[in-house]
């Protein structure tokens, strides 16, 4: 049986992988579309990460397809529902890099609330900007507030509540008796009371037509002055523009986005008009990419994968 693995993979899973099946593994692969859709046709699994559209033509190249394999949790570039009218299961590494992407929040968010970390190369030459970069605030006694709270937001509230912060999420699938609240201390509010209260707000939702949009310029008008905004879901989910207005304009203290309605960024992308910015953090889509969760989440999708294609044999 046949897996083509088109984006990264820790190389100790796609060995396990090579032990018992033919496995074609080119990590740039998803930037030739023409020759993965041909080598799709022998294929019985793919393997991909959030840059590989498993869409339609793809799913119809590859007739003898039993599994997608997604090294992470987003299903936005996956037609699940052609997935299944095809009897082709969908497997996401649910949890696996909940981890880095907890860090990641709890990390900018300080970063930014703090604003000093910027000033090697003024000190190297012989500057002291001591005052300049004395009034930065501590993340402890500070609201973090959810949008979102599954897994990854839940394991983020676990952080910040170890570091002292208030934690408040929003979430219409949270129901008020959910256990987690009590166990975590989250307490569970509208969208507006956590716009106006969170000094952090960190987006923990899927890209769907609910949340496209979501933080609009209205909504980020709403922000508590001073905010800091971390996107570590989807983009589509922040208006771009609006949010480097509010930046530009003081009303948003910093932001921390890793991901972007187009990736990479565009020639003339809103964000141009920030590059510099001491209170903007700007990542490429690798909040949950550590060595450590790539191999975590890797070796959680080669042994599901591996699992689904040998029920199938024969």
């Amino acid at each position: 049986m046949n897996i083509v693995i088109s984006e990264f993979m820790d190389e100790t899973a796609v060995d396990a992988l090579r032990a018992d099946f033919s496995v074609i593994y080119e990590p740039t692969l998803v930037e030739e579309r023409s020759r993965l859709l041909s080598l799709a046709k022998d294929a019985d699994a793919l393997i991909v990460r959030n840059r590989t559209r498993v869409d339609e033509a793809l799913l119809s190249a590859a007739q003898r397809l039993k599994v997608v394999g997604r090294l992470g949790v987003g299903l936005d570039n996956i037609d699940v529902a052609a997935c299944r009218a095809r009897a082709v299961e969908v497997i996401p590494a649910s949890g696996a890099n909940a981890a880095a992407v907890a860090e990641y929040v709890i990390g900018t968010a300080m970063a930014l609330l703090r604003g000093q970390y910027a000033s090697t190369d003024a000190v190297i030459d012989g500057e002291w900007p001591r005052t300049t970069l004395s009034g930065g605030r501590e993340l402890g006694g500070k609201t973090l507030g959810l949008i979102g709270c599954g897994h990854i937001g839940r394991l983020t509230a676990r952080l910040a509540r170890a570091l002292g912060m208030q934690v408040v999420a929003y979430d219409p699938a949270l129901r008020s008796d959910d256990p987690a609240l009590a166990e975590i201390g989250i307490r569970r509010v509208e969208l507006a009371e956590l716009l106006s209260t969170s000094d952090v707000v960190s987006l923990h939702v899927p890209l769907t037509d609910k949340t496209r949009a979501l933080l609009n310029r209205q909504q980020l008008s709403a922000m508590k002055k001073g905010a800091i905004l971390v996107n570590t879901a989807r983009g589509g989910i922040v208006d771009e523009q609006a949010l480097v207005e509010l930046l530009t304009a003081g009303h948003l203290g910093g932001a921390a986005i890793d991901v972007f309605a187009q990736e990479p960024l565009p020639a003339g992308s809103p964000f141009a008009a920030l590059k510099g910015a001491p209170n903007l953090i700007l990542t490429p889509h690798v909040a949950g990419v550590t060595r450590e969760s790539n191999e975590r989440v890797s070796a959680m999708i080669a042994e599901r994968v591996a699992e689904h294609l040998s029920r199938h044999r024969g």
